[in-house]
């Protein structure tokens, strides 16, 4: 690990502030401070970089897969490093690995191997995300119906048994499937749970919400829509200010025009932030893959089964956040907020989104057009990104 590091962009945007022609300063992983050019001490070797901007660390808590590897596929910890290797290139520093509705053995497999990625430290892995098998077969989106089912006491034990060992523990579930009580229960065991996949009403995710349930799962997809009668989980979501709401913004599962109407109606101090929802298509040219004996193809920047049905999203974080401010108007700053502080504070991770002092270095090297360059983590500069740290656009100031 680099113990001291200064980079200098002609922006920096601390999670708060840009600052023009700046310098981030780095001491044993954390950030000192984002200072201008003009008060760095002459004794200070400067990094810099002639293009571009750095911001803090995507942060993904929804990404099936990356770099050819469909977690659940293959549920191990290769898998999980393969996948945090392939967004890392992209610019997301922490990412939660999603296993969709499967069997009880690849599910224990999946844990197991998240508690090794864990224990080993793997760069950008943040805790895991079980998105069912308790959801509601009527929004089934891609999940296998075969596979979805109510949750029962040893599902419960099973998860709150795990929790310990991981970072973070996120379970998206559907009214249909699982109780307020059990809710409850997962919430006290520090687990965080998300309401998705479901037909249900507004009532009946209120009740969730009133358990401990403190994020919605991919907003308007695979759920109950608003109606002039009903607001359903939509509605719900967006009528709650205590849920944090995922959104894939890659422009095919939500209109930017909708996107933009649900920025404008969501109740705070829950935020809307961006998920990639990504397959094992992201970092590669990959053009299908099979899914639980099912096929998926990418094309035009969509992934669907044979019968149409979207399967997860042809999107990283950073595509998103072009969409976002290029399409939706959303302001770049906010953008990046979306993007970074507001997952990490739906799942409570304690750091992400920042740039300030005493915070890990997680940040990246964006491009004017919005793509990753270099990314670091706590200081260190990840291998095998687009830029090698040479060349015109990157260049040296030694003591």
């Amino acid at each position: 690990m680099n113990k001291h590091l200064a980079i200098a962009a002609p922006r920096i945007f601390d999670g708060q502030n840009w600052h023009e022609d700046a310098v981030l300063l780095v001491d044993n992983g954390q950030v000192k401070t984002v200072l201008p050019i003009s008060g760095v001490p002459k004794n200070i070797a400067i990094e810099y970089l002639n293009h571009g901007m750095l911001v803090p660390g995507l942060v993904d808590l929804q990404v099936n897969g990356g770099g050819g590897v469909l977690f659940n596929n293959q549920p191990d910890v290769a898998a999980i490093e393969k996948i945090c290797a392939a967004h890392l290139s992209l610019g997301t520093t922490a990412l939660f690995p999603t296993l969709i509705s499967d069997t009880q053995a690849v599910q224990r497999a999946a844990i197991a191997a998240a508690i090794q990625a864990h224990a080993e430290k793997i760069p950008g892995f943040a805790g895991l995300h079980l998105e069912g098998p308790h959801l509601s077969r009527s929004k089934k989106g891609a999940h296998k119906p075969e596979l979805i089912r109510p949750m029962d006491d040893q599902d419960l034990e099973n998860l709150i048994t795990a929790r310990p060992q991981l970072p973070a523990l996120l379970l998206t579930v559907a009214p249909e499937n699982v109780t307020p009580a059990q809710v409850a229960a997962l919430v006290k065991a520090d687990i965080k749970v998300s309401i998705g996949h479901s037909n249900a009403g507004a009532r009946e995710v209120e009740q969730l919400i009133s358990a401990g349930a403190g994020m919605i799962t991919h907003l308007f997809n695979a759920m109950s829509q608003i109606s002039a009668r009903q607001p359903g989980v939509a509605g719900a979501a967006l009528n709650s200010g205590d849920v944090h709401v995922g959104l894939i913004a890659d422009g095919y599962h939500v209109h930017p025009g909708v996107m933009e109407m649900a920025l404008r109606a969501k109740k705070p101090p829950g935020r809307i932030f961006l998920i990639s929802d990504a397959m094992s298509f992201a970092a590669t040219d990959a053009t299908r893959l099979v899914l639980n004996g099912r096929e998926i193809l990418r094309a035009n920047g969509r992934l669907v089964l044979e019968d149409g049905t979207l399967a997860g999203a042809d999107l990283d974080l950073a595509k998103a956040l072009g969409v976002m401010h290029h399409q939706v108007g959303v302001d770049l700053g906010e953008a990046l907020r979306m993007a970074a502080l507001y997952p990490a504070q739906a799942a409570g991770l304690g750091f992400g989104g920042r740039l300030k002092a005493g915070t890990p270095a997680d940040f990246i090297w964006l491009d004017e057009d919005l793509v990753a360059q270099a990314t670091w983590i706590a200081g260190q500069r990840m291998p095998g990104l687009n830029s090698q740290g040479s060349g015109p656009n990157y260049r040296s100031r030694s003591g």
